[in-house]
């Protein structure tokens, strides 16, 4: 690297700090005479929408419910009838509540066919755009936020924004490529890019600490900021039009968009891309329909009011241990909830184009990234009841407690209700109680109400896919973007049929993850995983052989009790039988790409990609030609004298040392470097954590840096 980088403003790494304090909120205590008053005319509280959704949700129920009760309540009602009938209510209230909000989202949507706003000819306030990181690979994300940079500027207004990347990561290699990339970066761009880079030397709190240092920090300098999350994508359309709707609402605290996923091509996450694309508008309006002002984030891919975040957000820790005690995990919610307890409002455009993200490539990608999203919604318990929060606040928290606690509900239904036919049909029921009767007691359903019950159930459940479906068709663009009406019509119902069979693994994923968490085991956080491929066979059979096990002794205890039963839960018992094949079709390339070379499962973003998807995949390949995705640290520290000097003016200034506190991992690390001859032998002896204690510390970099290289052989 030429040695010109200490004249290319190093010492920006990133900017003069300018404070702001971000004071930790009570859960417990909440003065509403502090809460903020609105600068402007209150708008009408979404009362149709609200009442069509949950009236007509709670309605629905109702039916459903008492439908239900005249299937069981022949021939008198047992224990067991009525465990069924209260987990019947629970689950059917969970997808009647959907469907309502389905119902409003598709009506708006075909009554009022949104139109996009234009691009904002001026601004007047500053916005950071930061952009968290944790163990990726660098081309990509630098290569994103360079697409993004570039549009942005191309609207004219790139002098309002500056760009941070905020790093949390861990491993030691990926950090210097981090680095490498940074400077690469700053030389594509010249002096006058405000792009910034920081690093964490602990990752506390995790994402929420990391956005959380960067407002402490720096925040004080910016109006609002954009937050993205490392698979973010946004145009400069969408992030302009999102300043200056913060601009024009000062009551604003958080407005979210509507991210659509992209750039997939495994079977399973093409599954997701269609389905994100063709139902999630509906899904979404409905959403904003009934939210109004009184809204959600979900930590990526929106704007924030800076002051008003540090004000009001600054996330509590809870008491106890993981997995229900500690930091939040889950901390866009509680953001939310706290921002709106404050006054300000939130909420959401889900009709802005321009906002994307990117999806797990596996099934098995997608439990992981799950099992971390289920604990920290159940954390959530212990946020529901805090003081001040809106009536809304608390519903957007239950339903993201229900979207895994449903898993072992459904399973429980099932259950019983195999042990109900199990009992008709092995144990001998006492017909006649000590009572007095003329009749026995026959333990029966009514299967002619049960089976409209069933039926109306899988209408409801299916209505908002329709709905989409519907809209899809209706629409010009979508239509043909999506192959024409019969390709798009057939990719529904794969996606359908596909999410019918995938529908019972990720019930006993969910189920698994709830009882884990239930009996006190914490989460780590992995990486995720973003590129393409296929997880290992041996490992997908590992991870799904119970699941088989299930599905056939499932299969067998339905053929000795009644092949019908076998016919009623035929989607779940072959959807577990299949599911390691399942899980292995759901992570080939191969197979996503044959769907798309005949039209199905095609989305118009990506039979007309958005320009910068295409500018952001070149940037990519670009910047993994350059090496520095799978280079090794310490070689590429010792090999460029440059990069070197780059990264210790990048280091924090060190703490003094107390005497007699020896570090255990300094101490071997030094020791190793001590005792190596070249460069090589410390390349070999150093393990991960001690490459991460010699990276940040200047006075170990020094003797690393004075190794000599090894001999060249001797030339014959």
């Amino acid at each position: 690297m030429d040695e010109l980088i200490a004249a290319q403003h190093i010492s920006r790494a990133m900017p003069e700090e300018s404070p702001l304090a971000m004071p930790e909120q009570s859960l417990h205590r909440f003065d509403p005479a502090h809460e903020r008053r609105k600068m402007t005319r209150k708008p009408r509280q979404p009362w149709l929408s609200r009442t069509l959704t949950f009236g007509g949700g709670l309605a629905l129920t109702a039916w459903g419910g008492y439908q239900m009760f005249r299937v069981i309540d022949v021939g008198g009602i047992s224990f067991l009838k009525w465990a069924l009938l209260v987990l019947f209510l629970a689950n059917f209230s969970w997808i009647a509540l959907s469907f309502c909000a389905g119902v409003v989202g598709f009506a708006h949507l075909l009554v009022t066919r949104p139109k996009q706003p234009k691009t904002p000819e001026a601004l007047r306030t500053r916005t950071a755009v930061v952009m968290p990181i944790y163990n990726e690979a660098p081309s990509r994300v630098y290569g994103t936020l360079q697409a993004i940079y570039e549009d942005v500027q191309a609207t004219g207004l790139g002098a309002h924004f500056d760009w941070f990347f905020l790093s949390d990561t861990t491993d030691p290699d990926i950090w210097i490529a981090e680095e490498r990339a940074f400077l690469a970066l700053r030389r594509a761009l010249g002096p006058d890019a405000r792009i910034y880079y920081r690093h964490r030397a602990k990752n506390t709190a995790r994402k929420a600490g990391n956005i959380g240092d960067f407002v402490q920090r720096w925040g004080a300098a910016y109006d609002h900021m954009v937050v993205l999350d490392a698979d973010s994508l946004m145009t400069g359309h969408a992030i302009a039009t999102l300043a200056a709707a913060m601009e024009n609402d000062p009551d604003s605290g958080i407005i979210q968009t509507l991210p659509l996923i992209i750039n997939r091509n495994t079977l399973f996450a093409r599954v997701q891309q269609f389905a994100a694309r063709i139902y999630g508008p509906v899904i979404a309006d409905g959403l904003s329909c009934w939210m109004g002002r009184d809204g959600n984030y979900w930590g990526h891919n929106a704007i924030i009011r800076t002051a008003a975040f540090a004000a009001h957000c600054g996330l509590p820790h809870l008491t106890g241990k993981p997995p229900f005690g500690g930091h939040i995990l889950s901390h866009d919610f509680v953001e939310a909830a706290l921002i709106r307890r404050a006054g300000y409002t939130v909420y959401m455009l889900p009709s802005l184009a321009g906002s994307y993200e990117e999806s797990p490539p596996s099934l098995i990608d997608v439990a992981t990234r799950d099992r971390r999203w289920c604990q920290g919604n159940l954390q959530h318990i212990r946020v529901l009841g805090a003081k001040g929060l809106h009536p809304a606040t608390r519903q957007h928290f239950t339903t993201g407690i229900m979207a895994y606690v449903s898993s072992p509900l459904w399973l429980a239904q099932i259950f019983v209700g195999i042990l109900l036919v199990l009992q008709a049909s092995y144990i001998r029921p006492e017909y006649f109680s000590q009572e007095f009767t003329l009749f026995p007691a026959w333990p029966v359903f009514d299967a002619e109400r049960s089976l409209m019950l069933f039926e109306v159930t899988m209408a409801v459940l299916l209505a908002p896919k329709l709905f989409g479906l519907v809209l899809a068709l209706c629409d010009g663009p979508v239509r043909r973007g999506g192959g024409g009406a019969i390709r798009l019509t057939l990719s529904a119902l794969f996606e359908t049929l596909m999410s019918a069979l995938l529908a019972p693994i990720m019930m006993l994923v969910h189920a698994g993850h709830v009882l884990h968490i239930l009996f006190g085991f914490d989460t780590g956080w992995e990486p995720q995983r973003r590129d393409d491929g296929s997880v290992a066979f041996k490992a997908i059979m590992r991870r799904h052989r119970d699941h088989v096990i299930l599905g056939f002794m499932m299969l067998i205890a339905g053929m000795l009790i009644s092949p019908s039963l076998v016919a009623w839960m035929s989607p779940t018992i072959a959807g577990l039988i299949l599911a390691i094949y399942l899980s292995w079709a759901s992570g080939q390339k191969s197979i996503g790409l044959a769907l798309k070379r005949v039209g199905l499962l095609v989305t118009p973003e990506e039979r007309n990609p958005p320009g910068i998807a295409t500018r952001a995949n070149e940037l990519s390949e670009t910047l993994a030609a350059e090496g520095f995705d799978h280079a090794d640290g310490l070689r590429a520290i010792y090999d460029d004298p440059g990069f070197r000097e780059a990264h210790e003016v990048f280091l924090p200034p060190a703490p003094p040392r107390v005497r007699g506190d020896i570090h255990p991992d300094r101490a071997m690390t030094e020791a190793k470097l001590n005792d190596a001859r070249t460069i090589d032998d410390a390349v070999q002896w150093m393990q991960r954590k001690e490459r991460m204690v010699l990276l940040h510390d200047r006075a170990l970099i020094g003797l690393l840096s004075r190794l000599p290289r090894p001999a060249e052989p001797a030339q014959g």
